[in-house]
């Protein structure tokens, strides 16, 4: 069925998968980086599109590089809340009535920021283009729906002395320890803070997540802070399956209660399978792909993003997320860096109703499955009433189009 672009634009949407310090806008990071005098590859947007934020990358690593400099101009409050607080204009102006910014705070410490506070000024931020959102004329005469957003925090998989003062801290306190015990360490004290601000602040951090390079740091070193989290009511995702196969998918759920799951490519790849006592890796990825449908573990793909840090994927014909639809799983588009990749949710939703055979009922499906799989920060009743004006306008938009 043809999916018109016009339709996507109007129809409500979600973004699950959005990782802050990928998603600047370019003309900020430029301005920024002057006024914090930055050093830049270029000054320009194109010089930086040409040199840093590229429409290809070669592998994973260059993809990588362009947080590099992203992350420069985001240690002090002030310029945290603003890009915060711009992230969330853009989604709005886009159509996206849900977002889960999701962010490392330990990345982004400096002598006057800690990790808490970097994640009250994320949520100020978020907070100010949500309220303005929400008194416009359009909202209070329901002609448009309200927009929210969570917070998911990071911890990362491994990580080093120059990427942050308080991961330097870190190690040369552990000095003694082996390096799992360090990036734990991290992880427990990343889960403290945020039951403590959930808690005592009301801040609406809704998820813990854990990203990072998958091979040699698996998700189980982090499961004493999973489970914190998991006591606490707070929701989990875990990038898994993204470099690595099957098997960094079921440590994410059996080991980190994931509820969902970032990115799940390589779920199918029974070549990637390294423990020699699955004897038949067939039934093993039908057993795991069947339990992660049957328990509605979402599965936030991100179409673009893929296709540049894996050469495998050649084309949106040749992702997984074809597979992963016609098993029944409950598949969510997502962008995961709106800078690095240069896309949004409309282009994502586009690529895949452009590549993909899918039916209305398939793509309305894929949609709602951004509202109904959201760590959503407000009560059971509030969610379920917020997942409903969704459904109503996008059924509305749907009959608008399709008459």
């Amino acid at each position: 069925m043809k999916i018109p672009l016009e339709f996507i634009k109007k129809i409500p949407k979600t973004d699950l998968h959005l990782h802050l310090d990928g998603s600047l806008r370019l003309s900020t990071l430029i301005e920024l980086a002057k006024k914090d005098n930055i050093s830049l590859p270029a000054y320009t947007e194109d010089g930086l599109r040409k040199k840093v934020f590229k429409p290809k990358y070669s592998n994973l690593g260059e993809y990588l590089k362009a947080f590099n400099y992203t992350t420069l101009v985001m240690q002090n409050r002030q310029n945290l809340e603003r890009i915060a607080y711009e992230l969330a204009q853009d989604n709005i102006k886009e159509g996206v009535r849900y977002i889960e910014v999701r962010f490392a705070p330990q990345l982004h410490t400096a002598p006057a920021l800690g990790a808490e506070d970097a994640l009250r000024a994320v949520s100020k931020g978020l907070k100010k283009a949500a309220d303005e959102f929400n008194k416009t004329i359009a909202v209070k005469n329901n002609a448009d729906i309200s927009f929210y957003f969570g917070i998911i925090a990071c911890a990362m998989r491994s990580f080093n002395e120059n990427m942050s003062p308080y991961y330097r801290r870190l190690i040369n306190v552990l000095s003694h320890a082996e390096k799992p015990e360090i990036f734990a360490a991290a992880s427990m004290e990343l889960a403290r803070a945020i039951v403590k601000l959930t808690a005592e602040e009301n801040l609406p951090i809704v998820g813990f997540d854990l990203a990072g390079q998958e091979e040699g740091f698996p998700a189980e070193d982090h499961k004493k802070a999973y489970q914190l989290v998991h006591k606490n009511f707070i929701r989990k995702t875990v990038h898994a399956g993204e470099a690595y196969g099957p098997e960094s998918i079921f440590q994410a759920i059996t080991d980190c209660h994931a509820n969902r799951i970032g990115h799940g490519t390589f779920l199918f790849a029974e070549n990637m399978i390294k423990d020699k006592s699955i004897k038949n890796k067939k039934k093993y990825i039908e057993d795991l792909s069947s339990y992660i449908a049957s328990e509605r573990i979402g599965v936030e793909v991100c179409l673009t993003s893929n296709m540049q840090t894996n050469p495998k994927i050649k084309s949106i014909k040749s992702h997984p997320v074809k597979e992963m639809i016609k098993r029944g799983l409950s598949v969510t588009l997502c962008t995961d860096n709106r800078l690095v990749s240069d896309t949004n949710i409309t282009k994502e939703l586009k690529l895949l109703a452009d590549n993909i055979e899918l039916s209305a009922e398939d793509f309305r499906n894929i949609v709602i499955a951004g509202f109904k799989g959201s760590f959503f920060p407000g009560s059971y009743n509030e969610r379920r009433k917020f997942i409903k004006s969704a459904v109503q306008r996008y059924l509305a938009m749907e009959k608008e189009f399709f008459k």
